[in-house]
């Protein structure tokens, strides 16, 4: 009974005769559990994620709100311990305009802690859209130690930039989901209606996309967002931005797929499925886009992070999102004033996020795309 209670708790990829009757997805998934480097960025990923999901009940302040008091206030330290004590508090802050270059100093009083503390009210926000509430993670018990919780500082409206870049993680992460998710759409029936059908139908969709990729990408970008109406909603210009920055990206995936439905649609689980009678597009869907559906993911995992880049180059430009939208890029184009950089150097946190960001989705997307490999050697 212990021999086989310790046999059934054995890796299945300890296993040679495990790992031929494995399924695809769990080869792939194996492969991938062996990368430390894409294991780590997956969990920076799922982290980043989870900002996106509850910015609201991880933000202190509400992002919008401003006071004219709290103009480019220095970001606050947190102390984690008072005395000996693991009680994390901030110390008081008072405003003072220098009587000669007339802007808004910050003193810490270090004689007033304000200690922190952990699922406070504040500001009401709905919980993944849904759910109304004004709990947060962390605050103060009083407002001026509120007014003193500013892990990262203020912008030139005294807002929190700290809850701002919380609720921008929400729109720059999950604005690569859609851009991918439209460019994997049209990436997949363009490039599976080019390689199965052929013919015509295959010139017509490759001068398409020879014509897409011969235009210059970065100006075309800037001409559809600068041609976003001023007038629209926040919903309506993320979505077409979306649009905008997907219009060229899918042409890649479906040179991909076209190679590869070039080389299986010869193949004999094809030919039985058109002679049983199946559908075109359900010999596309069903039988052959699953044969290299791993490959395709990895694909569009390293795509996120290009769609996440190009977002925060419209919007740092003011040809993306603008105001009152919240996203990295809208962060950053408060920091394209030279003065306000050198008097605020923190209003450039925002960049190192879309740096992190972007390096473990190429992390990750490099290990996936290693997994899914079946050439690939691991050593």
């Amino acid at each position: 009974m212990a021999s086989d209670r310790v046999a059934a708790q054995t890796p299945p990829a300890t296993s040679e005769e495990a790992a031929y009757l494995a399924s695809q997805w769990k080869l792939v998934w194996w492969r991938f559990r062996r990368h430390k480097l894409a294991m780590a960025s997956l969990a920076i990923v799922l982290c980043f994620y989870f900002v996106a999901a509850f910015p609201g009940f991880l933000s202190i302040h509400d992002p919008l709100d401003s006071s004219s008091s709290r103009v480019f206030m220095p970001p606050q330290r947190i102390h984690l311990f008072d005395g000996w004590l693991p009680r994390p508090f901030v110390y008081g802050v008072s405003g003072e305009r220098n009587p000669v270059t007339l802007a808004m100093e910050h003193v810490q009083d270090r004689e007033t802690k304000h200690y922190v503390q952990f699922f406070v009210r504040g500001h009401q926000y709905k919980l993944i859209g849904l759910i109304r509430t004004d709990i947060h993670l962390i605050g103060a018990a009083t407002p001026e130690g509120m007014h003193a919780l500013r892990p990262l500082g203020t912008d030139k409206l005294g807002r929190d930039v700290f809850s701002r870049l919380m609720y921008g993680t929400r729109i720059s992460m999950s604005i690569g989901l859609v851009g991918v998710a439209i460019s994997l759409f049209l990436g997949v029936l363009m490039g599976g209606l080019s390689g199965y059908h052929g013919g015509w139908t295959d010139s017509i969709i490759q001068r398409l996309i020879e014509f897409l990729r011969a235009m210059p990408t970065i100006p075309v970008w800037l001409a559809l967002g600068a041609a976003v109406p001023q007038d629209w909603s926040v919903i309506r210009v993320y979505f077409a931005i979306s649009v905008i920055i997907s219009l060229i990206g899918w042409t890649t995936l479906a040179r991909e797929v076209r190679g590869r439905f070039l080389a299986m649609r010869e193949e004999d689980f094809v030919t039985a499925a058109q002679l049983y009678g199946t559908s075109q597009l359900r010999v596309i869907f069903r039988h052959m886009l699953p044969s290299f559906m791993s490959h395709i993911i990895a694909t569009t995992t390293l795509a996120i992070p290009a769609i996440i880049i190009a977002e925060t180059a419209l919007s740092f430009l003011g040809l993306g999102l603008r105001q009152p939208a919240i996203s990295w890029g809208v962060l950053l184009f408060e920091a394209q004033n030279l003065q306000a950089v050198a008097n605020a150097p923190w209003l450039l946190v925002p960049g190192l996020s879309v740096i992190f960001a972007v390096l473990t989705l190429n992390f990750m997307g490099d290990g996936l795309r290693d997994a899914a490999d079946p050439y690939s050697v691991q050593r």
